[in-house]
């Protein structure tokens, strides 16, 4: 981990964490993400498609 600060027991996959806070995404994002892909393919491809269905509605927080 950059510095040697570890980001704590509530991530469960810290390597996939770090590389998504490295390209950009914040910490909540990342961590999210990374235990998202700690419970495997299938949980993780769930969220990528509740992400996309919220995108198509313009809930996201991103289009106020």
């Amino acid at each position: 981990m950059p510095g040697g600060k570890d980001p704590g027991p509530s991530i469960k996959k810290p390597d996939e964490y770090e590389a998504l806070k490295k390209e950009g995404y914040s910490k909540s994002k990342a961590a999210a993400i990374s235990n998202q892909a700690a419970k495997g393919p299938a949980a993780r491809s769930a969220m990528a498609k509740k992400a996309a269905r919220s995108r198509e509605k313009g809930t996201s927080r991103g289009k106020r």
